[in-house]
This record gives C-alpha cells, sequence and structure tokens, in this order.
C-alpha cells in the first residue's frame, strides 16, 4: 500500500493521536506499519532500545503497531530552550542549539537526511504512517517545509487532512487549507477527518454534504471527542487543565509546573491510581498543602530554577520538606534539589551557576554531552525499568538518591513501577477507604494495550477504514 501522512490543518487538532490509531488498526489487519514523522518539536522525548532520542509521539505510536521505536521514525527532533532557540537532535543525537533562522539555513542537508530515514523505514515496514507537523498551510515556510506535502510528494504519500472541529472554523481551516496548496498537492490530498466533534453527529450531516461540496475530497470521518482512553500526549497544552484543586481523603501530589516543563508523561500512571489526586501547580499555597511534591523534568534546568526562586515556588518547596512533606525530584527536578547547578560553558544559556534547594547532597554540572539510555535499577529490593535522557553529570552513582523524605533521581517512567508508587504513598493515606483501593489491576504494558484497543475501535468505528483502504491501494 501506499503511505498516509495526517496532515493539519493546524497544531493540536488530534494528528498524532490518528496516526496511533491507525498504527493499531493496520497491526490488527495483518499489516507491518511503521509511525513516521520527518520533523518534530516536543519536550516530551523517549530513548529507544539502543539509547538515541526521538519524540514521544513516534515512541507511542510504534508500540501501537507492535514494533521497537527506532529514530528513523522521527530523525529530526527540536527540544525548545527559549522562544528563540531549540536543541536540533539528528537521528537520535544533540548537534548543537540553533536558532529559527541558523536551523532553516540547514535545509538542503535536513532533507536528505529525513529522506534517508524514511526509505529506510519504508524498506522495512508498510504501510508508513507518516504525520505531518502544524498547519500545512504556512506558505512563508513552504519551501523550506521538511515534514508536511514536501514530504509527502517525497513518500508519494495519500494525505488525509485533519481538522478540529472543537476550535471553530472548520469550513474555513479545511477549504484553505486545501486551496492553497499547488495543483499538484491539492490532488494528492485524498480526504478529510473531522475530530474532536461534541454532541450529536446527525446535526452535521449537511456541513459533511457541504465540506465535500466546497472542498472536492471525500469526508472519511467525523470523530467524536472522548475521554474515556488514555492515550500519552505529547505536548504540555492539557496540563493548564489539571490545576485541580486538594481532594479530602485522598493523597494529593503537586507537580510544580515549570515553564520548560517536559517528560510529563511521568505522572500519568500516578494520576491514574485510584488514591491519589494528582495535579500541576505553581502556586505557593498549592504547594505547601499538598502530601507529595513533586519536580518534574525540564529543559532549561537553571531558567526554570531561577523562575521558582522569583515566584517563591523553591521557598515553599523548602517550607514543605521541614513540614515533613515527600518531595520528589526527576531528571532536571532532581538536580534542582541539589546544593548546586553549574553551566561554565553555557549549554543552557547565560545562567552559569545558582544554588540548588539544597535537599539532596549532589552538585551538578551541565556538560556537552548527552545521556538516553533505558535502564533497570534496584528500588527497595525490586527490579525496576526506566529511561534516562538528560544533560548534566551529578557526583553521585546512585541511581536514585533517598535522604530524609526526600527523592532525586534521572529515571524518567520512575513512578510507573508499583514498588515506587507503593513507597511514596505508604503512610500519607488517610482514608480507610481509599486505602483499600487498588493501585491498579493491569500492568503498565496491559494496560497501553487495552488503550490502544480502545482507541482503534473509536476509530473504526467513525473512520471509513474501507474507503481508506481503497486510496491506500490506489497508486494514482
Amino acid at each position: 500500500m501506499r503511505s498516509v501522512m495526517l496532515a493539519g490543518t493546524g497544531s493540536d487538532v488530534g494528528k498524532s493521536i490518528l496516526a496511533t490509531g491507525l498504527c493499531r488498526i493496520f497491526l490488527q489487519d495483518g499489516y507491518h506499519p511503521a509511525p513516521f514523522k520527518a520533523q518534530n518539536m516536543a519536550l516530551n522525548s523517549y530513548a529507544t532500545p539502543d539509547g538515541l532520542e526521538i519524540g514521544r509521539a513516534q515512541a507511542v505510536q510504534a508500540e501501537a503497531a507492535g514494533i521497537p521505536c527506532h529514530t528513523d521514525m522521527n530523525p529530526l527532533l527540536l527540544k525548545p530552550n527559549s522562544d528563540h532557540t531549540s536543541q536540533v537532535v539528528l537521528n537520535g543525537k544533540p548537534i548543537g542549539n540553533k536558532s529559527a533562522y541558523e536551523y532553516w539555513r540547514n535545509d538542503p542537508a535536513l532533507r536528505e537526511e529525513v529522506h534517508a530515514a524514511y526509505d529506510r523505514l519504508a524498506a522495512k515496514y508498510n504501510p508508513i504512517v507518516m504525520e505531518g507537523a502544524g498547519s500545512i498551510s504556512e506558505l512563508n515556510l513552504r519551501d523550506h517545509d521538511l515534514v508536511n506535502l514536501p514530504m509527502a510528494r517525497y513518500a508519494d504519500a495519500a494525505v488525509i487532512l485533519v481538522a478540529d472541529i472543537d476550535r471553530g472554523g472548520v469550513f474555513a481551516s479545511c477549504y484553505g487549507s486545501i486551496k492553497l496548496q499547488t495543483p499538484e498537492d491539492q490532488q494528492r490530498i485524498k480526504g478529510i477527518i473531522i475530530n474532536k466533534f461534541r454532541g450529536d453527529l446527525r446535526l452535521f450531516d449537511e456541513g459533511r454534504k457541504m465540506l465535500e461540496e466546497i472542498c472536492g475530497v471525500p469526508v472519511l470521518g467525523i470523530v467524536p471527542y472522548f475521554k474515556d482512553i488514555y492515550i500519552e500526549e505529547e505536548d504540555s497544552v492539557s496540563l493548564e487543565q489539571k490545576r485541580r484543586q486538594s481532594a479530602e481523603g485522598k493523597v494529593n501530589v503537586a507537580v510544580v509546573l515549570l515553564r520548560h516543563i517536559s517528560n510529563f508523561t511521568d505522572f500519568n500512571t500516578l494520576e491514574r491510581d485510584l488514591r491519589v489526586n494528582l495535579f500541576y501547580t505553581n502556586n505557593v499555597n498549592d504547594i505547601t498543602s499538598a502530601d507529595i511534591i513533586i519536580l518534574p523534568g525540564t529543559k532549561a534546568t537553571l531558567d526554570d530554577l531561577l523562575e521558582l526562586r522569583r515566584n517563591g515556588c523553591a521557598q515553599a518547596i523548602q517550607r514543605a520538606h521541614r513540614d515533613g512533606k515527600m518531595i520528589v525530584g526527576i531528571c532536571g527536578g532532581y538536580q534542582m534539589l541539589g546544593q548546586t547547578v553549574s553551566d561554565p560553558d553555557g549549554i543552557e544559556g547565560s545562567i552559569l551557576s545558582l544554588p540548588g534547594l539544597g535537599l539532596l547532597p549532589i552538585h551538578t554540572m551541565m556538560t556537552p554531552e548527552k545521556t538516553t539510555r533505558q535502564v533497570t535499577f534496584k528500588f527497595n529490593g525490586h527490579e525496576c525499568q526506566g529511561y534516562e535522557i538528560h544533560q548534566g553529570v551529578s557526583d553521585t552513582s546512585e541511581a536514585v538518591l533517598q535522604a530524609d523524605h526526600c527523592i532525586g533521581t534521572y529515571i524518567h517512567g520512575f513512578l510507573d513501577n508499583v514498588p515506587v508508587i507503593e513507597h511514596l504513598l505508604k503512610g500519607t493515606i488517610k482514608s480507610e477507604r481509599v486505602k483499600n483501593e487498588k493501585c491498579r489491576e493491569l500492568s503498565l504494558a496491559e494496560f497501553k494495550e487495552v488503550q490502544y484497543n480502545k482507541l482503534a475501535d473509536h476509530v473504526r468505528r467513525y473512520v471509513d477504514i474501507p474507503r481508506l483502504y481503497e486510496i491506500l491501494k490506489d497508486k494514482k
């Protein structure tokens, strides 16, 4: 079959989730699919089995496709350091920090790299489920675009346009996205999927016909918004909606909302625990009233550490620790809990050194080399698993450092391990009813499998999959 690209009328329209659903559907139907996104911008990344770095969305899609993740699935990853610069990760390894202008000037070499990655992937898997980035109608970026229609053209992929009806303007966004393409690229767009619909689908019957008429392509599906399927998210947009208040009788866990928060999927398992009320906050009162405070990973440790001191969160964490609250630091958060964080070579930026929160006996120095690997570690006598992605080296050989109701680790996925969760919740559960709740009945791997299958069922129900197969088998 031809490859299929899910391209968007804009960012956050649901391309990643739909690509995950298609990967699982193709696997269920006996094919051997693989995901591909030529260029991704995200702070939520993952370590491949061979110790390289890719965007989290492609790792999730690979899981749904039933295959190990590989850098060929996301050869270019941009990790923003600020509003103007990003760390560029090529084929799993950082090649430096670049401004947007510097990055685009490297376009010819980068285009060759993403094409080569696609070719290697397409030689092993079929179909390739490609994902675009942002909007396909950014005319000022067309000549430099590596990930949307130029990539679909190279792969001879059938393009399905994804639009978010929840944000409004779906007719204009679909029509404009198609009509602003070159005639050749317009012909490549074979269908539309309307995503995040709320309400009675029959209310859009007339709208569906009108959309097909003005755009000249079929609407392959109208997919309702869902709340009961849990797929790891790539962007931190949704975290703003998780500013819940404390819940009586449950263990209140405050994740400190950093400006450059990364790998927030570290907290998904804990968030689903029925004994826990987990929320994101940078409010000092929320922090001091929580039972457990977590400092998450960050792409800019020193910048976020300075901001914590400015907004009072650093002092609130220290007060909570003195009051006997459990403090957990992961990756950059772990570095912040130490004595000092130094960056003499300006790896992260202009801040050369800052005192940490002083809760753990470590000193950290930023180094050009980046650690990316999957790890197995011991916690309270139990074998556990996770992965590391971090800049900087701390002066300890411990995978997990514990000192006076404070825990620090470089390991992402630390909180996906049941022994770790049970240790954290021990002694903090106030209600007998909550105490008797189970952490979860399924292992994390089993839980994910259930969710991928539920997502596939949802997409099958609302998208014309037989029609999609016809499109992918038609080479015209």
